[in-house]
Parts: C-alpha cells; structure tokens; sequence
C-alpha cells in the first residue's frame, strides 16, 4: 500500500488482483442480479435464477449480499418532484458531473450549483471534491458529524517489507481487542477509533488503582469522562479551522462519539473556508420540502442545479428487500418468512431447513463491533472447513439441527449487546434511528455476549476440533 489509508484506484486494483490471482473472472457473472435461489431436495442442490435468463445449479450457496448496500432516500416531500440532475452517491453520474474515482476535478461543475443532503461518512468524503468543482455548493445539515483528524501518511516500504506473513489478521485481533477494551501490550493500528478505546481503557485502570470496583459502573464512568475529552477535542478543532464563526458553531457535534459513526477527514472541515460553500444548517430538523427548481429550508428557497442525496442505505430492512431475491428451503419455506420475527441461525452463518446455505456477515456472531472484513475473513474460514468436511465424509447437505439454532439464539440473546448507540442519541443505524427495539430488533442486533474476540476464538476452536457441533451432515 502506499498510504495508511489508500485512495480508490488503488482499492479498486487491489480487488482485481486478488480476482486474478485465484481465477475470479472467469467466473464471475458481473452487471447480474438474482431473481430466485430454491432448493431442489431430489438433487440435493439450489437451482439459481437470474435477471438475465441464467438458470445455474449449485450445491453451496453463500450471501454475501452485505448490510449496506440499498440506497435509502431521504423522506422529503416533493423530492421526485426536482427538474435539475439528481443522484445518490452511491449512483454517482461522472458523466454529468465531470471527474472520474481518482478524484480528477468534475469541471463539468464550474457552473453550477449544487445542493447535497446529508452530511454523514459518505458526504464527507465527497463534498471537499464539490466544493473545488462548483459554482456554489450548498450543504445541507440536519446532525453535524464528528469529524476527528484522519492523519494519512505514506507508507514505509521498508518497513512493510519486514511485517511478517499473517500480519492482517494480528492487526484486525488488535484492533477488535482495543475496541472492545480488552487488554493488548500496543496499538497497532494506532487511528481514532484506536485512540477513544485506550482513553477508556486507561481510566478504567486509574479508577480501580485508585481503590474503584471493576464493574458496568466503572466502565460507564470511564466511557463518560473519555468521550467528554474527546468531544471537546473535537469541537475545539472546528475552531482551529473554520474561520466563519457562525459556520463553526453549527458545525461542532453536540452529542457523544459513538452515538453515529465517528467520521475522519483532514479536508472537510476546510471545505467551509471556501467562499462558494455554504452549510445550511437545519436545526436538526432536515429539508422541509424540495419543488422543481430546488430545496426549501426555514422558508427559505434554494434555487439548484444539481442535487447529490448522500442519505445512506437501508439497515434493519428485510433481507429480501435488500438483496432483491428471496431463498425457499426444504418444502419451499421461505427465508423471509422463517425470518420474520427475526433472525435464525447458527454463528450467524447455519440456518435450519436451508442445507448447504451460508449467511456472510457480523449479525448473531461478532456484531458491528469488529472491523466488518475481518467477519468475512473468519465466515470464510468456518465456511471452508465446513465444505471441506461434507466433500471429504460424501455428505450431500449440512445443516444446524433446530435444538443447536435455538440454543444458539437463547445464548446470544442472554444479553443485551448489540446496536451502539442509546434512546437519547440522534436517530441513526447505531440505534435503531431512534425507535425503541422490540425482540424482533434486539435478536437480528445480538451478537457473542463476550463481544467478538470471544465469537472469534470460539468460532475457530469449534470448526478447529472438526466435529462442528451443532452442524447435520447427511
């Protein structure tokens, strides 16, 4: 890598090349979308039906369809409504706006302006590159994010050179110990996420040498007095760069850290300085309306060229919904359907009536908590042994029985962990956006109670004893 934090292109060449290197392309049906996934019991195998006529048969199936991937508009009235060129970042149109993803100038912008709603991780990453690209750029605010210094630098090759093989996963074990404030001798990654988790960490050790009991208390404590230092770190630095007074006030976060996801930028907050760019604050209230020719705000109209809608994905909506397709088992039972009053499953990988079906993600195993690659790279490695297991001993399906599923949802369910943030944050995914969680909600948020380095070794001496309790193979 060249940076701490690498750019897009380099991303994006990355991911070919681990395509290339295991023989990804030739393979790959890219630009095609599952219509049905059904299993045929005689042949002990899903026939798979696409939206480009495709009809393929499968043994396996894994669904790695993600979290957060369906783009969630915004609730404004009058938005379908809007004459100018309008577009979700996730869908972003290079062709009207100029530029390309290695973060060339969209000069096709230079005469317009452009409004953008929402200012959360996306938007921030995108609006330094609106305000050096248009005429007028007008953002606009409902939550002001926390936006904490994001420190890149470029990497030392010799130092890369000496890291050990296996380094990636010693930093991700890091990385989620420190997160979820265990004990490790260094910090690793050393970045915001890093830092908050030592400050808490190391108030917890100042209150018990000071004579304190380690329980819920002390850590809420700790966890209270961190995030008040670091919230007015944050708020501070807004001041160091925004000249505008009123701008900066507007712009500092008034709620704790981990009530929405923590934001890092060394640009953004500059933004701001830039004569053309303006925050449209909304009192925590959003856009009232949009018309034809743009947004109204405070009874205040704001004529628009363009309109970016940076509000996110769905979370929590049905799977079915999000991934566009839905799975039938054994005697055609839907997923969506053995889901509905919440998620089933064994590890969060295994789900009974549905042989030979694997859940990729971080719901009813590690949860949110852990870096969301390193629960991929852990699925991949249960998931593997797993096939490995059924080809090796000519079974022809696997699946948890219903007594090893449910003791698993009573296990993870013995606790109350899971979504971050609380009732009295601002409403977003951390919380459920703010509407009180019933069981259906608590049990598709439950993860290991022990948090996930417990899910994760346990995940790993479970498929390491090669008996995979729980699983029937058949």
């Amino acid at each position: 890598p060249s940076a701490k934090y690498v750019p897009a292109p380099e991303i994006h060449a990355h991911a070919k090349r681990i395509a290339t290197t295991f023989g990804l392309y030739d393979k790959a049906l890219l630009s095609t979308g599952i219509e049905s996934i059904t299993w045929d019991d005689s042949a002990s195998h899903y026939v798979v039906r696409t939206d480009r006529g495709d009809t393929l048969r499968a043994k396996y199936v894994c669904m790695g369809t993600g979290p957060l991937h369906r783009p969630k508009l915004p609730g404004i009235p009058g938005l379908q409504s809007f004459n100018g060129h309008a577009f979700h970042t996730s869908r972003w149109d290079y062709a009207y706006t100029g530029g390309d993803p290695s973060g060339a100038l969209m000069s096709n912008l230079t005469d317009k302006r452009v409004g953008i709603i929402g200012t959360g991780a996306t938007a921030v990453q995108c609006i330094p590159h609106l305000s050096r690209a248009a005429k007028e750029l007008f953002v606009f605010q409902r939550t002001p994010s926390a936006i904490d210094a994001r420190n890149n630098h470029p990497i030392d090759t010799e130092w890369f050179g000496k890291l050990e093989p296996g380094w990636q996963r010693k930093w991700m074990m890091n990385f989620t110990t420190l997160q979820t404030m265990g004990y490790a001798e260094e910090d690793l990654v050393m970045d915001g996420w890093t830092d908050i988790s030592l400050r808490i960490r190391d108030r917890m050790v100042e209150i018990i040498k000071a004579g304190g009991q380690m329980g819920p208390e002390t850590l809420l404590k700790a966890y209270e007095d961190s995030d008040d230092e670091k919230m007015s770190e944050i708020r501070a630095r807004v001041d160091t760069i925004v000249t505008d007074t009123a701008t900066a006030e507007a712009l500092k976060p008034w709620y704790r850290q981990l009530c929405k996801r923590p934001c890092f930028h060394d640009e953004y907050l500059q933004s701001y300085n830039n004569p053309n760019t303006h925050l449209v604050d909304t009192n925590g209230k959003g856009v009232e309306r949009i018309d034809e020719t743009g947004a109204w705000v405070d009874g205040v109209h704001y004529e628009l060229d363009c309109l970016v809608i940076a509000s996110g994905f769905e979370v929590g909506t049905s799977y079915s919904r999000r991934s566009g397709y839905d799975v039938a088992g054994r005697n055609g039972q839907l997923l969506s359907e053995y889901w509905a009053d919440g998620m089933r499953s064994l590890h969060g990988m295994n789900v009974h009536g549905f042989p030979n079906l694997f859940i990729l993600g971080f719901a009813q195993a590690a949860n949110q908590i852990a870096n969301v690659p390193q629960n991929y790279v852990e699925n991949g490695l249960a998931i593997g042994d797993i096939i490995a297991h059924a080809e090796s001993t000519g079974a022809s399906t696997v699946e948890p029985s219903a007594k090893a599923e449910q003791d698993w949802i009573d296990f993870i369910t013995s606790t109350t962990r899971g979504i971050r943030g609380g009732m009295d944050c601002t409403p977003g995914y951390y919380n459920n956006e703010g509407k009180p969680m019933g069981r259906r909600e608590q049990q598709n948020s439950s993860g290991h109670p022990g948090g996930p380095i417990a899910f994760f070794n346990h995940l790993e001496e479970w498929r390491s004893t090669g008996e995979f309790a729980g699983l029937e193979f058949r």
